[in-house]
């Protein structure tokens, strides 16, 4: 509807420059077609006028009346008026919102997608987690919230590249190494010879007792196996670091997230890229020496202050390697690069932004785009919980899957804007209630199924054309209301993917259940009138096919029972 609106007054626009009331070569600008607040006010409105006024050397509301004068007839139009300073408000017709249905059925599974990204590749990062331990909910987060953004992405028309980063280097590495070594050599947690940094939890003896058995991890088509030589910790530290990525991936995959390319933080060092990018960055004037270390001059690119890239024992600061790797994307063809990641790592968006710009090799401001995430607390029976048995000392995210499902789990993580700390009710996504969103949700797909099942027992042969010539019979309010959330459906897809928001699906999709449930209780469908039971399937149809769009969009089944 908005693309149809604003093609309307397109045409209203080029009247006006014909008439010379705009100047002709004047470009229209970037006006807004927008939902009001308050339904009183119509069902769009636009500030085009608004824009347009000081170039036509009048004021907005006198140009407001003469665009309205200038636009084609529409049958879509019921009325229009003009509001404030100069906005116009459109009142749509039940013609147009009838369409809507017909649009959704000739679309199908694609009825909501949008060409925005024009087939530009992005690269999207997200979790990207140590390979030190199994993944708590934290991880689970990144995960769903990176994942509903390439969703989002792909179907705004962008070509989606996911990417998972792993920091394989470093000491935290050294610490699961040696961790896992002691377990091999018959420590444990507490023994006077357990190493102080070492790491607790449970899996670290699965770990071991793997490698002491010999056993042959495989991840992305390289295999590692262990031997019985708790002496070796080179072959440990291989080995502790295959066996958790696959325990990571499995992890994974059993919510629905999975990557395009695996990329490993120790390839930047063994394939000299670090190096490189910071001969690049001496190269092009932007660091300098003092106090035996090298600095880059991050003020020059808006940083409150220059940052050490390397210190005086020779290693570089943790951002160095992020901005070699960030490069690599741009080098890979990522005209467009999304990095989700928890609030903690705030610190370092402005050092590796400014190290992208001081590489002067064609990198936009602004890349990448970064989507910070808060933290997450599970509540079980009023309760925090923070432990796992296997873990130690944080809840796995197979932990709250088991305890509730992969569905829950994502649409929970999911539902809430990134930047906002987040609450999981483990009682609350267990439950079979209207309270619990994902089950509100899912059960109006089912009930519609359901529906369409029943009319089979009662001998009702739906005829889909038969319904979309109908349509003109559902003219209640509920039914109206329902139709206007369908309509609603592709403004949200464009906009999450806009601004890389997927939590606006779920709002979304809960308010879309709620007019579908209202209208179900309003307007027995399976009625003996056969033009008005068809016109009924086809809105119910039609709505079952935007929750499964929607679905779909945040990796949530759309079940056909429950």
């Amino acid at each position: 509807m908005k693309a149809q609106l604003r093609a309307l007054i397109e045409q209203g626009l080029t009247a006006l420059r014909a008439a010379g009331t705009l100047p002709a070569d004047l470009a229209s600008p970037d006006f807004s077609v927008e939902r009001p607040k308050e339904r009183a006010h119509g069902d769009f409105s636009t500030n085009a006028a608004m824009l347009l006024a000081k170039a036509a050397r009048t004021n907005p509301r006198a140009l407001a009346q003469q665009l309205l004068e200038a636009m084609p007839a529409s049958d879509a139009i019921a009325g229009t008026e003009l509001a404030g300073p100069g906005f116009i408000n459109f009142h749509l017709t039940a013609a147009a919102w009838q369409q809507q249905v017909r649009d959704i059925h000739a679309s199908g599974a694609a009825f909501g997608r949008n060409a925005r990204g024009g087939g530009k590749t992005v690269g999207v990062e997200y979790v990207s987690a140590n390979p030190t331990g199994p993944l708590h909910v934290g991880h689970g987060r990144a995960g769903v919230i990176g994942d509903c953004i390439a969703r989002v992405l792909a179907a705004s028309g962008w070509n989606v590249k996911r990417e998972f980063y792993y920091n394989d280097a470093g000491v935290q590495i050294e610490n699961l190494a040696r961790s896992t070594q002691a377990r091999a050599q018959g420590l444990k947690p507490g023994d006077d010879a357990w190493p102080a940094e070492a790491y607790n939890g449970d899996y670290i003896g699965d770990v071991a007792a793997a490698y002491l058995r010999g056993e042959s991890v495989e991840v992305e088509g390289h295999v590692v196996t262990g031997k019985d030589d708790a002496g070796d910790l080179d072959a440990i530290r291989k080995f502790a670091v295959a066996w958790l990525r696959r325990e990571q991936n499995a992890d994974l995959a059993a919510f629905g997230v999975s990557f395009d390319r695996y990329f490993l933080e120790s390839s930047l060092y063994a394939d000299g890229k670090v190096e490189e990018t910071v001969r690049e960055l001496v190269a092009h004037g932007h660091t300098y020496e003092e106090g035996g270390a090298l600095w880059l001059r991050t003020t020059d690119f808006g940083d409150d202050k220059d940052r050490v890239m390397r210190k005086s024992d020779g290693t570089y600061t943790y951002f160095v390697p992020d901005v070699a790797y960030h490069l690599s994307k741009w080098q890979r063809g990522y005209q467009r690069a999304v990095t989700e990641l928890g609030a903690d790592h705030h610190g370092s968006l402005a050092r590796v932004r400014a190290g992208l710009q001081a590489l002067d090799c064609g990198i936009p401001a602004g890349y990448p785009d970064y989507v910070l995430h808060q933290m997450v607390t599970v509540m079980r029976g009023g309760e925090e919980v923070k432990l796992s048995k296997r873990a130690g000392s944080y809840l796995t995210l197979r932990d709250l899957i088991e305890e509730t499902s992969a569905d829950a789990v994502r649409w929970f993580l999911v539902a809430r804007k990134p930047d906002s700390q987040l609450t999981f009710d483990i009682d609350l996504a267990r439950s079979q209630s209207n309270d619990n969103p994902v089950y509100y949700v899912q059960y109006a797909h089912a009930r519609i199924c359901s529906l369409l099942r029943q009319a089979g027992e009662k001998g009702y042969a739906h005829d889909a054309a038969h319904g979309e010539a109908s349509l003109h019979l559902l003219d209640d309010a509920p039914a109206q209301e329902l139709m206007r959330e369908l309509s609603r459906f592709a403004e949200v897809v464009e906009a999450a993917g806009a601004t890389l928001e997927p939590h606006l699906l779920a709002q979304y999709l809960r308010e879309l259940a709620n007019a579908f449930h209202g209208w179900y209780h309003a307007s027995p469908v399976l009625v003996e009138d056969g033009p008005l039971r068809d016109a009924r399937l086809a809105l119910a149809l039609a709505t079952r096919q935007v929750l499964a769009n929607g679905l779909d969009l945040l990796g949530v089944s759309a079940p056909e029972k429950m």
